[in-house]
Protein backbone atom coordinates (compact mmCIF):
# COMPACT_ATOMS: atom_id res chain seq x y z
CA UNK A 1 0.00 0.00 0.00
CA UNK A 2 1.16 3.50 -0.71
CA UNK A 3 2.21 6.38 1.69
CA UNK A 4 -0.65 8.62 1.89
CA UNK A 5 -0.43 12.15 3.05
CA UNK A 6 -3.86 12.18 5.03
CA UNK A 7 -4.34 8.57 5.66
CA UNK A 8 -3.18 8.78 9.17
CA UNK A 9 -5.03 11.36 10.13
CA UNK A 10 -7.98 10.44 8.98
CA UNK A 11 -7.66 7.67 10.86
CA UNK A 12 -7.07 9.50 14.27
CA UNK A 13 -10.27 11.45 13.74
CA UNK A 14 -12.28 8.40 12.73
CA UNK A 15 -11.14 6.21 16.04
CA UNK A 16 -11.98 9.51 18.05
CA UNK A 17 -15.18 9.98 16.72
CA UNK A 18 -15.69 6.48 17.77
CA UNK A 19 -15.10 6.93 21.18
CA UNK A 20 -16.74 9.66 21.59
CA UNK A 21 -19.56 9.14 19.85
CA UNK A 22 -19.94 5.43 22.18
CA UNK A 23 -19.55 7.39 25.53
CA UNK A 24 -22.32 9.83 24.68
CA UNK A 25 -24.64 7.00 23.71
CA UNK A 26 -24.93 6.45 27.81
CA UNK A 27 -27.94 9.43 27.33
CA UNK A 28 -31.02 9.43 25.17
CA UNK A 29 -32.45 13.09 24.22
CA UNK A 30 -35.52 14.16 22.36
CA UNK A 31 -35.34 16.38 19.73
CA UNK A 32 -39.10 17.01 18.48
CA UNK A 33 -41.12 13.37 17.58
CA UNK A 34 -37.63 12.10 17.80
CA UNK A 35 -35.74 10.00 20.38
CA UNK A 36 -32.16 9.47 19.92
CA UNK A 37 -28.81 8.82 21.52
CA UNK A 38 -26.74 11.21 21.72
CA UNK A 39 -23.95 9.74 20.10
CA UNK A 40 -25.70 10.71 16.56
CA UNK A 41 -24.64 13.96 17.59
CA UNK A 42 -21.01 12.99 16.50
CA UNK A 43 -21.29 9.57 14.99
CA UNK A 44 -22.41 10.34 11.48
CA UNK A 45 -19.12 11.47 11.17
CA UNK A 46 -17.71 8.27 10.98
CA UNK A 47 -20.19 7.03 8.43
CA UNK A 48 -18.97 10.39 6.27
CA UNK A 49 -15.15 8.83 7.06
CA UNK A 50 -16.31 5.12 5.78
CA UNK A 51 -16.93 7.15 2.66
CA UNK A 52 -14.18 9.06 1.57
CA UNK A 53 -11.89 6.00 2.88
CA UNK A 54 -13.41 3.69 0.37
CA UNK A 55 -13.62 6.69 -2.44
CA UNK A 56 -10.57 7.66 -2.33
CA UNK A 57 -8.11 4.98 -1.08
CA UNK A 58 -10.41 1.55 -1.73
CA UNK A 59 -12.28 -1.02 0.46
CA UNK A 60 -9.08 -2.61 1.57
CA UNK A 61 -7.13 0.78 3.49
CA UNK A 62 -10.85 1.47 5.07
CA UNK A 63 -11.21 -2.28 6.51
CA UNK A 64 -8.09 -1.73 8.92
CA UNK A 65 -8.86 1.79 9.82
CA UNK A 66 -12.22 0.00 10.51
CA UNK A 67 -10.66 -2.59 12.62
CA UNK A 68 -8.35 -0.01 14.12
CA UNK A 69 -11.08 1.70 15.35
CA UNK A 70 -12.86 -1.42 17.09
CA UNK A 71 -9.37 -1.87 18.45
CA UNK A 72 -9.59 1.07 20.41
CA UNK A 73 -12.82 0.60 21.21
CA UNK A 74 -11.89 -2.66 22.95
CA UNK A 75 -9.37 -0.95 25.16
CA UNK A 76 -11.77 2.07 26.12
CA UNK A 77 -13.83 -0.44 27.60
CA UNK A 78 -11.60 -2.65 29.26
CA UNK A 79 -9.96 0.33 31.12
CA UNK A 80 -13.71 1.86 31.81
CA UNK A 81 -14.43 -1.67 33.45
CA UNK A 82 -10.94 -1.97 35.46
CA UNK A 83 -11.50 1.97 36.87
CA UNK A 84 -15.23 0.87 37.73
CA UNK A 85 -13.78 -2.03 39.92
CA UNK A 86 -11.36 -0.30 41.50
CA UNK A 87 -12.56 0.38 44.97
CA UNK A 88 -13.35 3.97 45.17
CA UNK A 89 -11.15 6.45 47.29
CA UNK A 90 -13.26 7.30 50.48
CA UNK A 91 -13.26 10.89 50.13
CA UNK A 92 -14.55 10.69 46.39
CA UNK A 93 -18.83 9.95 46.47
CA UNK A 94 -19.13 9.82 42.86
CA UNK A 95 -18.96 5.99 42.46
CA UNK A 96 -23.04 5.47 41.41
CA UNK A 97 -22.80 8.42 39.51
CA UNK A 98 -19.78 6.97 37.52
CA UNK A 99 -21.90 3.16 37.84
CA UNK A 100 -24.92 4.79 36.13
CA UNK A 101 -22.63 6.94 33.28
CA UNK A 102 -19.78 4.91 32.22
CA UNK A 103 -20.84 1.43 33.53
CA UNK A 104 -23.38 1.00 30.84
CA UNK A 105 -20.27 1.48 28.27
CA UNK A 106 -19.27 -1.58 28.25
CA UNK A 107 -22.51 -2.80 26.71
CA UNK A 108 -23.10 0.40 24.26
CA UNK A 109 -19.48 -0.19 23.28
CA UNK A 110 -20.45 -4.39 22.37
CA UNK A 111 -23.23 -3.04 20.59
CA UNK A 112 -21.94 -0.40 18.66
CA UNK A 113 -18.88 -3.15 17.64
CA UNK A 114 -21.17 -5.51 15.94
CA UNK A 115 -23.28 -3.15 14.54
CA UNK A 116 -20.75 -1.14 13.21
CA UNK A 117 -18.90 -3.68 12.07
CA UNK A 118 -21.89 -5.44 9.86
CA UNK A 119 -23.28 -1.73 9.07
CA UNK A 120 -19.47 0.21 7.91
CA UNK A 121 -18.78 -3.33 5.86
CA UNK A 122 -22.27 -3.06 4.18
CA UNK A 123 -21.97 0.86 3.53
CA UNK A 124 -18.01 -0.05 1.82
CA UNK A 125 -19.35 -2.68 0.65
CA UNK A 126 -21.65 -1.27 -1.59
CA UNK A 127 -20.41 2.23 -1.97
CA UNK A 128 -17.29 -0.06 -3.70
CA UNK A 129 -19.24 -2.12 -5.79
CA UNK A 130 -21.44 0.63 -7.28
CA UNK A 131 -18.39 2.72 -7.77
CA UNK A 132 -17.37 0.43 -10.43
CA UNK A 133 -20.70 -0.45 -11.62
CA UNK A 134 -21.49 3.20 -12.60
CA UNK A 135 -17.27 3.90 -13.57
CA UNK A 136 -17.39 6.51 -11.37
CA UNK A 137 -19.85 8.55 -11.86
CA UNK A 138 -23.17 9.95 -9.69
CA UNK A 139 -20.78 10.25 -6.61
CA UNK A 140 -23.21 12.07 -4.39
CA UNK A 141 -26.34 9.04 -5.55
CA UNK A 142 -23.00 6.59 -4.28
CA UNK A 143 -22.63 8.02 -1.05
CA UNK A 144 -26.49 8.36 0.05
CA UNK A 145 -27.21 4.98 -1.28
CA UNK A 146 -24.24 2.99 0.53
CA UNK A 147 -25.34 4.95 3.73
CA UNK A 148 -29.03 4.05 3.74
CA UNK A 149 -28.05 0.62 3.44
CA UNK A 150 -25.27 0.85 6.22
CA UNK A 151 -27.06 2.87 8.02
CA UNK A 152 -29.91 0.70 8.14
CA UNK A 153 -28.20 -2.26 9.74
CA UNK A 154 -26.31 -0.19 11.81
CA UNK A 155 -28.83 1.69 13.78
CA UNK A 156 -31.12 -1.93 13.78
CA UNK A 157 -28.37 -3.82 15.11
CA UNK A 158 -27.41 -1.30 17.69
CA UNK A 159 -30.43 -0.40 19.16
CA UNK A 160 -31.42 -4.01 19.63
CA UNK A 161 -27.88 -4.98 21.59
CA UNK A 162 -27.65 -1.92 23.51
CA UNK A 163 -31.82 -1.16 24.70
CA UNK A 164 -33.12 -4.71 24.33
CA UNK A 165 -34.68 -5.66 27.20
CA UNK A 166 -34.52 -2.14 28.54
CA UNK A 167 -37.27 -0.83 26.57
CA UNK A 168 -40.19 -2.15 24.90
CA UNK A 169 -40.16 -3.02 21.13
CA UNK A 170 -42.11 -0.09 20.66
CA UNK A 171 -39.42 2.57 22.20
CA UNK A 172 -36.52 0.62 20.52
CA UNK A 173 -38.37 0.55 16.71
CA UNK A 174 -39.06 4.59 17.59
CA UNK A 175 -35.27 4.97 18.46
CA UNK A 176 -34.70 2.92 15.46
CA UNK A 177 -36.57 4.66 12.76
CA UNK A 178 -35.43 8.52 14.74
CA UNK A 179 -31.92 7.50 14.31
CA UNK A 180 -31.67 5.92 10.55
CA UNK A 181 -33.77 8.33 9.27
CA UNK A 182 -31.33 11.26 11.24
CA UNK A 183 -28.13 9.54 10.12
CA UNK A 184 -28.91 9.35 6.62
CA UNK A 185 -30.38 12.92 6.40
CA UNK A 186 -26.97 14.33 8.44
CA UNK A 187 -25.19 12.80 5.45
CA UNK A 188 -27.39 14.42 3.07
CA UNK A 189 -27.09 17.71 4.36
CA UNK A 190 -22.98 17.17 4.80
CA UNK A 191 -22.57 16.22 1.35
CA UNK A 192 -21.42 19.15 -0.09
CA UNK A 193 -18.48 18.93 1.98
CA UNK A 194 -18.18 15.42 1.87
CA UNK A 195 -17.88 15.64 -2.13
CA UNK A 196 -15.53 19.06 -1.43
CA UNK A 197 -13.07 16.88 0.55
CA UNK A 198 -13.39 13.51 -1.62
CA UNK A 199 -12.37 15.65 -4.79
CA UNK A 200 -9.72 17.45 -2.25
CA UNK A 201 -8.30 14.20 -1.41
CA UNK A 202 -7.68 12.46 -4.56
CA UNK A 203 -6.11 15.53 -6.08
CA UNK A 204 -3.43 15.51 -3.48
CA UNK A 205 -2.88 11.97 -2.90
CA UNK A 206 -3.41 11.35 -6.22
CA UNK A 207 -5.51 8.59 -6.02
CA UNK A 208 -8.97 7.41 -6.97
CA UNK A 209 -9.44 3.54 -6.18
CA UNK A 210 -11.24 1.03 -8.21
CA UNK A 211 -11.94 -2.38 -6.21
CA UNK A 212 -12.21 -4.11 -9.32
CA UNK A 213 -11.04 -7.57 -7.96
CA UNK A 214 -10.49 -6.74 -3.90
CA UNK A 215 -10.96 -9.58 -1.20
CA UNK A 216 -14.31 -8.20 0.42
CA UNK A 217 -13.75 -10.34 3.71
CA UNK A 218 -13.82 -7.94 6.72
CA UNK A 219 -11.37 -10.14 8.32
CA UNK A 220 -8.69 -10.11 5.22
CA UNK A 221 -5.95 -7.42 6.56
CA UNK A 222 -3.66 -8.06 3.81
CA UNK A 223 -1.54 -5.05 2.80
CA UNK A 224 -2.49 -4.73 -0.65
CA UNK A 225 -5.91 -4.50 -2.33
CA UNK A 226 -6.10 -7.22 -4.30
CA UNK A 227 -5.44 -6.62 -7.92
CA UNK A 228 -8.24 -3.47 -7.86
CA UNK A 229 -7.12 -0.54 -10.09
CA UNK A 230 -6.12 2.40 -9.43
CA UNK A 231 -6.20 5.80 -11.80
CA UNK A 232 -4.41 8.95 -10.98
CA UNK A 233 -6.42 11.99 -10.59
CA UNK A 234 -6.06 15.58 -12.72
CA UNK A 235 -9.33 16.98 -11.98
CA UNK A 236 -12.52 15.40 -10.37
CA UNK A 237 -16.17 16.10 -10.24
CA UNK A 238 -19.19 14.40 -8.18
Amino acid sequence: MRNYKFLSFITGIFTATLLISNTLDTKIFSFGPLNLPSGIILFPLAYIFGDVLTEVYGYAASRKVIWTGFISLLLMILTYEVARILPAASFWPHQEAYNNILGHVPRIVIASISAYFVGEFCNSYVLAKIKVKMQGKAMPFRFVASTVVGQAVDTSVFVLIAFGGVFGSGEMLSIILSGWAFKVAWEIIALPLTLVVVNYLKKAENEDYYDVDTNFNPFHLSQKNSTGSHRAVVSTAP
